[in-house]
């Protein structure tokens, strides 16, 4: 497929607008833990939709985890604090179960994992 300059500025734009939103979750952490929710593996999805609607699916490392309403809160306020985003919709889901996993290399190494 050929594109033409503006096709090419939009994707740059949309792929500067994902590493954005990724800086953005990788500055909200789980108080309990001392590693971002990203490098955790609680991000499961992030869809950036034609409007700059950012739509996330996080979990938790535990569904009973008390700091929930905190973590979605920050994730969305972090999210919406992007240039170029207009809103952040976050969904909890816990469908696969969190596991470690599902963190990266990082991560286990910050925790002594590996």
């Amino acid at each position: 497929m050929i594109m033409d300059n503006t096709e090419k500025n939009n994707t740059n734009e949309f792929l500067g607008l994902e590493e954005k939103i990724v800086e953005a979750l990788k500055a909200v952490f789980d108080p309990e833990i001392p590693v971002n929710v990203y490098d955790l593996g609680m991000i499961y999805k992030v869809d950036v939709c034609e409007d700059n609607l950012v739509k996330i699916e996080m979990t938790l490392t535990a569904p009973s985890c008390p700091a929930a309403d905190f973590m979605v809160e920050d994730v969305k306020m972090k999210v919406e604090g992007v240039e170029g985003v207009k809103a952040c919709e976050v969904s909890l889901v816990f469908e696969p179960m969190w596991d470690q996993s599902m963190m990266s290399e990082e991560a286990k190494l910050e925790l002594g994992l590996m």
